[in-house]
């Protein structure tokens, strides 16, 4: 029930009803006042608390801003370039959301404060000093009436007549008084119908303006965010494979130190205690000692090992003679004497263990039997580039291409290690090569890749050598992706005739798996991880050489996607554009792009859900991280893809990789899946089923799942045009599927 009016004609009357209609207004008046003055109160607490917010959210972005990655290498990979100028992507996205903050809390107390002060002031106190005057007038008012009525009828006629008079402008005054304040507070109750709530809206205005900005903001960064979730699950998967590999190798060093120990030929170092004499008493002092081969040159300094505090300066001296001292002339183990040429006197020396006094006494040719320090050998590889190693790959490939190119997990999935070792000792025995069969049942398709892979790794040298091993990296590592494919292209050249012919061979035969990836879910990618390793493995297994796996992988997708072109032409003279880049520096995060398909393939990282009928149509995703060369690892520590456990594995062992259907659309996309899409009616939806970075201002970045609209067959081969978020651009036509 609303408010009653006040009409102007009962201000004449002054009936009780009137009085109780106008107390109605002046009661509301009096809750809207509380109101508004709680209002106030509130806005200024909310404007004080999104201060102390922005405040917040600006420290949090300058602490973004001011941390830099480091990461292990000496390069790193566009994905790794991507992550690492993410926190600096987003403090510019906080900060320039929070400058549009400040720009509205700077408006807030124009447009929400002040005129609900204004309005409190100007009009509701207005009102109350209103009321106040025309209380003292009616009180004014009632007692000269009474005062009247109470002059008794016997006053003279111009006394009475003169008192009339009186009463009459008390009366009026009293009717106008009554009058103006009926019609101020009747104004103050319309007015405040929009003068309280415009503020209010403005303010709210605001506050949209800043969340629209926020959507703004969110929409220029979806480009980058798309990079940067692919590039995540890029390294998450290299991770995973990196850290089984160091694992692996730190277990070896634990169950065979000595056998690992980095021993250099150059130089030899490690802690020594020297004997310092002072007076009548000798201490042992712990140093830590370098010794250069070829100078003969001795460096020692004082280093706490507890602190790891380095105390005083470094000593160097030249080494004359060395010597051991015996057992029953000092009172320690493991001693020995040294003489340097530029210092007096005999320096006596103690080793950690008799071990270690055998290697610093080789080391610097001391007296005594020099032991040898070569690890001990293993087996000498049977698998040799001749005529039979040739037939056999080549035996096996015609079997894998014939026989079970579709096969899910292609070189993934390992075959039994008996029936692979029995394979090869069959198919590499003279007397027996010819009878070998690998068309009937019995040699499992898993067995066959296993063995192709067993034999290159039985190689006495991997197939692209020790001697190109850093150059491969190297090239790997170059900034322009034209260059790094350019050097590789010399590098290969570069390779011994076998080593290359063979080479060319299993990349030709890579390729074709890779063609047929939407079946056998080998991209080229998951190749790179699973041929990588085994084609450029390092020749010292160190943490620093695992680290570089990533970007042997990137080796071998390069050679795969350009097989052609490196093997059939020979390389620009001057080996190649990509010389004159390898000692340019390595771009960094600041001035870094995002990675592009074809430098990097990309990794399936959200597979769409689909009908058991397009599962079987289209062979969803399966992602296993792990490395390629370890026999067992877990094959869910990143994701759990339900489809994993449906792969068979002979004995549980599995080189561990991505496998996705995602890939570049090149010469390697699937023939079948291009017509049937180009057949598809024009100006259709379409969903993404594979994430994708786009190379060039034409193409459209998205990851799976994504939406696009009026998808239509483009005049490019393989492509379709469709628009994204108003975009129109092209999109790899075996990417998506019509909707």
């Amino acid at each position: 029930m609303g408010l009653p009016a006040l009409e102007f004609s009962d201000c004449y009357v002054d009936s009780p009803q009137f009085r109780d209609r106008l107390k109605s207004h002046e009661l509301e008046l009096e809750k809207t006042n509380k109101f508004i003055k709680e209002l106030i109160k509130d806005g200024k607490a909310l404007i004080q608390a999104l201060k102390n917010l922005s405040t917040a959210k600006r420290k949090f972005a300058e602490s973004l801003n001011e941390f830099k990655f480091q990461c292990i290498g000496d390069a790193e990979t566009d994905d790794e370039i991507c992550i690492a100028k993410s926190l600096q992507e987003f403090a510019g996205v906080l900060q320039n959301l929070e400058d549009e903050r400040t720009r509205m809390i700077e408006n807030a107390n124009d447009v929400l404060i002040s005129p609900l002060e204004r309005f409190r002031k100007e009009q509701i106190g207005a009102a109350k000093e209103a009321k106040k005057k025309y209380d003292k007038e009616t009180e004014k008012y009632c007692t000269v009436l009474e005062k009247h009525l109470s002059l008794s009828a016997k006053k003279k006629e111009a006394h009475l007549h003169e008192a009339d008079n009186q009463v009459d402008i008390v009366r009026q005054h009293f009717y106008e008084v009554s009058l103006e304040y009926v019609f101020k507070v009747q104004e103050v109750q319309e007015r405040k119908m929009f003068e309280f709530v415009e503020p209010l809206l403005a303010f709210l205005q605001g506050l949209f303006t800043y969340y629209h900005h926020g959507y703004e903001l969110a929409k220029d960064f979806s480009h980058f965010k798309t990079d940067l979730t692919i590039s995540i699950q890029n390294t998450r998967n290299r991770f995973e494979s990196t850290r089984s590999e160091v694992e692996c190798l730190m277990k070896k060093m634990k169950e065979n130190p000595h056998e690992h120990k980095s021993i250099s030929p150059n130089t030899m170092e490690g802690y020594l205690f020297v004997q310092e004499k002072r007076s009548f008493v000798s201490t042992w002092v712990k140093y830590y000692c370098i010794y250069h081969r070829g100078p003969k040159r001795m460096t020692i300094m004082l280093f706490d090992q507890k602190s790891g505090a380095k105390n005083g300066d470094e000593e160097s001296f030249t080494l004359k003679s060395c010597t051991r001292r015996k057992t029953d002339s000092i009172e320690k183990r493991f001693c020995f004497d040294i003489e340097a040429m530029d210092r007096a006197g005999v320096i006596t020396m103690q080793a950690l263990s008799e071990e270690d006094r055998r290697l610093w006494m080789e080391a610097m040719d001391g007296r005594e039997p020099v032991y040898t320090l070569n690890r001990d050998s293993q087996n000498e590889a049977m698998a040799q580039l001749d005529v039979l190693g040739f037939n056999i790959v080549k035996k096996f490939i015609y079997a894998i291409e014939t026989r079970g190119i579709d096969e899910q997990g292609l070189y993934r999935i390992v075959g039994v290690n008996s029936r692979v070792q029995k394979l090869l000792s069959l198919a590499m025995d003279p007397k027996t090569c010819a009878d070998v069969e690998l068309d009937i049942t019995e040699w499992e398709i898993k067995t066959i890749t296993s063995a192709i892979k067993h034999y290159l790794r039985m190689l006495p040298a991997p197939l692209m050598t020790y001697q190109y091993q850093r150059s491969f990296i190297k090239a790997a590592k170059l900034d322009n992706p034209e260059a790094r494919v350019a050097e590789i292209h010399s590098i290969v050249h570069r390779l011994p005739e076998k080593n290359r012919q063979m080479l060319e061979l299993l990349m030709k035969h890579l390729a074709n798996v890779a063609s047929h990836h939407q079946q056998n879910l080998m991209t080229v990618a998951n190749l790179g991880v699973v041929f990588g390793p085994t084609l450029l493995r390092p020749q010292e297994e160190t943490v620093a050489a695992i680290m570089d796996i990533k970007f042997q992988n990137i080796v071998v997708e390069i050679l795969i996607e350009n097989h052609e072109r490196i093997f059939k032409d020979m390389p620009v003279s001057g080996g190649g554009q990509g010389n004159s880049q390898l000692n340019l520096p390595r771009r960094r995060s600041t001035d870094s792009k995002a990675p592009s398909c074809s430098e990097r393939p990309l990794t399936l990282f959200h597979t769409p859900s689909f009908s058991e009928k397009d599962k079987v149509e289209k062979k969803n995703s399966v992602v296993v991280n792990s490395s390629a060369d370890l026999p067992s690892v877990n094959c869910n520590s990143t994701l759990n893809w339900t489809r994993l456990n449906s792969l068979p594995t002979a004995d549980g062992d599995q080189d561990g990789l991505q496998l996705s259907k995602q890939s570049r659309p090149n010469s390697l996309q699937n023939p079948k899946v291009c017509s049937s899409m180009s057949t598809s009616p024009p100006l259709r939806k379409a969903r993404a089923l594979y994430a994708c970075k786009a190379e060039h201002d034409s193409e459209l970045s998205f990851i799976a799942g994504t939406i696009f609209e009026n998808v239509h067959p483009s005049r490019e081969p393989g492509w379709l045009e469709g628009t994204l978020d108003g975009k129109t651009g092209l999109i790899p036509e075996n990417y998506v599927e019509f909707l």
